[in-house]
């Protein structure tokens, strides 16, 4: 077996651990058909009954599927979304989850990017992912700086962090594969100060310089540069609260690297993202049609009182 064919049968067998007899709904793009059809293919070699459903393209992030699609996925025990536009912070993906559906979004997936960022060390991916959530569960305040002059504080008093460690194997389990984070919407209101982003913004790519984002009543208030013009742009589209702070996420897996594709930059162990736009799917309250991460590269963090990322290197 080749190395995408490995890690295909890593997504349908290990983190999923599909069953015969379940119905798998694999929803597609015309671009990601191929991949598409290799996941569905697995699935019904392990006993599935599954189907594979071709969708057009959505707008961005977050927008929601066709209502048909919304309800076979209520409908269906496993759901796999290799689509170039995320189903991750979509109403219709959190439905189906409240109702039991287990479901792994891969938005912007390639072949080659599933076969070398799947061969993490998922054991490692779970002891991370969870400690990392175990401390965003407990504490009221996350705290971002950075060398380029990142100063950004979130609260998290009554959030529940989500960790990204690839076992999905339970009823309305919800990951991100390629996995390798611990995420958490903030409070809405709670997030003030500085992100100096100097890595990936989603739906915009890698910034010539760093882009300066300043934050005041826990939304995306001003952003430097080019790049940073195009990143409100696209948020403020869909009204002024698409700019509220949606998600804290810190990656964890040791094989994703710098590409400019935010399904795996945000997993680059060591690197902290701060999302804005939909966060309803991950515990909080703002439902909108977008949502765009911006990674920091060599942040450091504390969560609480505790030392989290120092200066890029994960240190628990």
């Amino acid at each position: 077996m080749d190395e995408l064919g490995r890690a295909v049968s890593a997504v349908v067998n290990d983190c999923l651990r599909v069953k015969p007899g379940e119905e798998v709904l694999v929803i597609a793009n015309p671009a990601t058909l191929g991949l598409g059809e290799r996941l569905r293919g697995e699935a019904g070699r392990s006993g599935a009954d599954a189907i594979l459903a071709l969708m057009g393209e959505r707008g961005s992030h977050a927008a929601e599927p066709p209502r048909t699609l919304a309800a076979a996925m209520a409908g269906a025990d496993v759901v796999l979304a290799p689509t170039i536009q995320s189903l991750s912070h979509t109403a219709a993906r959190k439905a189906a989850c409240d109702g039991g559906t287990r479901i792994a979004t891969l938005p912007g997936v390639t072949e080659e990017m599933l076969a070398r960022v799947m061969g993490a060390d998922i054991a490692g991916l779970e002891r991370k992912g969870g400690a990392i959530a175990a401390l965003l569960d407990d504490a009221e305040e996350a705290r971002i700086r950075c060398a380029n002059g990142s100063d950004l504080r979130l609260g998290l008093s009554g959030r529940a962090a989500i960790p990204d460690a690839g076992r999905l194997d339970r009823p309305g389990a919800f990951g991100n594969l390629p996995c390798g984070e611990a995420f958490i919407a903030p409070l809405e209101g709670s997030c003030e100060g500085t992100l100096v982003v100097d890595g990936t913004i989603a739906g915009v790519g890698i910034p010539a310089e760093p882009v300066r984002l300043t934050v005041r009543d826990g939304r995306l208030a001003a952003a430097s540069g080019a790049a940073g013009a195009a990143l409100l742009e696209l948020l403020v589209a869909h009204g002024e609260v698409a700019t509220t702070v949606a998600e804290l996420g810190v990656g964890t897996n040791e094989c994703a690297r710098l590409t400019g594709n935010v399904l795996e930059d945000e997993k680059i162990e060591g690197t902290v993202h701060v999302a804005f736009g939909a966060s309803a799917a991950i515990g909080g309250t703002v439902q909108v049609p977008v949502h765009l991460d911006c990674v920091v590269m060599q942040p450091t963090l504390t969560i609480g009182a505790t030392l989290v990322v120092d200066a890029g290197r994960l240190v628990i």
